[in-house]
């Protein structure tokens, strides 16, 4: 069986497709596992796969890159909260907010966190998504190990979490803005009108086909004055061929028509 079988067989059985993911670097994930398994080639590994429930879950955890933190890069935030969010709160009306590929919930979390200054929980709605189901019952959960939040403001930790044992608790009054939803990126129609889209470290991982093809989708998702928020290693070339100019460093805004 060579690679391109391989993931034939794969999306027959998982409905994920592994053309829309850089070839190197799913290659070397697998080899990587073959080995681990002690397989001799693709074949025994898909085998392994379809038998063996916690090996198809922690495959499946690589290729959704369960990796999270709260306020990720603080200085972007410090840009989000100081260049990006005056202008909605300029506007004092309700905030839609689609944080796209959201792991865990540290990110959706820390956007509630932080719209919280500016407004009331009634006005912030914010949709969560990810492809995996099992991430998402533990984001819903909202209790972290200290390395997640050791980013987090001080008076964000004070105010909203609950220390127990070596775990943080997250409050419910934060949890209540977050709808949490299963979402594939390359498959599932998406939201609209959304003022704030953040996905970020996620599609670094896809080939550049897949990725114009998510730009085009996120600036038909933005209502006319969305934002767009990528990450670190996301700068997106020609923007405008998506409907996006640059506003500040790693955020995209729409172009109006």
């Amino acid at each position: 069986m060579d690679y391109n079988k391989f993931m034939e067989e794969f999306f027959r059985i998982t409905k994920l497709d592994l053309t829309n993911y850089k070839e190197s670097q799913m290659k070397r994930r697998i080899d990587t596992n073959i080995k681990r398994y002690d397989c001799k080639g693709y074949a025994d590994y898909l085998t392994i796969l379809k038998t063996d429930k916690k090996a198809l879950e922690e495959f499946m955890s690589y290729l959704t890159i369960n990796v999270s933190e709260f306020f990720r890069n603080p200085t972007q935030w410090d840009i989000l909260e100081k260049e990006i969010l005056p202008k909605f709160v300029q506007n004092k009306r309700a905030i839609n907010v689609w944080s796209a590929a959201c792991s865990t919930g540290d990110e959706p979390y820390s956007l509630v966190m932080l719209l919280m200054k500016y407004f009331s929980p009634d006005k912030i709605k914010i949709l969560a998504t990810d492809i995996d189901i099992d991430i998402l019952k533990q984001a819903k959960l909202g209790v972290y190990p200290d390395k997640q939040i050791l980013n987090l403001p001080a008076q964000f930790k004070s105010k909203y979490f609950k220390k127990d044992k070596d775990k943080f608790i997250i409050d419910n009054s934060i949890k209540r803005c977050v709808e949490f939803k299963q979402h594939n990126l390359l498959s599932d129609p998406y939201p609209k009108n959304m003022d704030l889209i953040v996905c970020r470290n996620v599609l670094i991982y896809f080939t550049e086909k897949a990725k114009s093809s998510i730009y085009y989708k996120f600036s038909q998702a933005l209502s006319d004055d969305g934002v767009l928020f990528v990450g670190s290693t996301e700068q997106i070339i020609s923007s405008n061929q998506y409907n996006l100019q640059p506003s500040k460093v790693f955020f995209y805004q729409k172009i109006k028509k």
